[in-house]
């Protein structure tokens, strides 16, 4: 299945570190109880994929040739941290400890969907991440995709 998710979510942890993930994004994915699997991102945050999108995902990176020491590297990093969650009766997952320590999560977290997955920053990361965007999108914009005949 493509997903094509999107929005920006402010969400807390409960007191038992789980997360309920916002009705709109569950919509948008679609399947109850919803099967999700997360591990570490890129920069300072955890990625969240629908188990079919992480299939996939997972079939790139076994396709490496493991041979190759930064292929290796690569995959171990990947999958590390990588957790199966469900989504309870309530709609709630649970982030594991060691990944939110990884990323800075206590309580207050900012979820960022886009693609085929979604982003859980902490609040204060985000904030700093979102803080360092560059002044002019538009030159970012024409970077990476001036090169393209439109």
């Amino acid at each position: 299945k493509m997903y094509n998710l999107s929005g920006e979510y402010e969400v807390r942890l409960d007191e038992k570190s789980r997360l309920r993930l916002p009705t709109a994004l569950s919509a948008q994915i679609g399947e109850s109880p919803l099967k999700l699997v997360v591990n570490r991102g890129f920069e300072k945050c955890l990625l969240l994929y629908p188990e079919s999108v992480w299939v996939e995902k997972t079939k790139e990176v076994n396709q490496l040739n493991q041979y190759v020491r930064k292929n290796r590297e690569f995959a171990r990093y990947f999958f590390r941290g990588a957790t199966q969650l469900l989504t309870d009766a309530s709609g709630r997952i649970l982030i594991p400890k060691l990944l939110q320590e990884h990323a800075g999560i206590n309580q207050d977290i900012v979820l960022l969907a886009y693609h085929q997955h979604v982003e859980i920053w902490s609040k204060e990361y985000y904030l700093k991440m979102v803080a360092e965007e560059p002044d002019n999108f538009g030159e970012l914009a024409e970077d990476v995709f001036g090169h393209k005949d439109v």
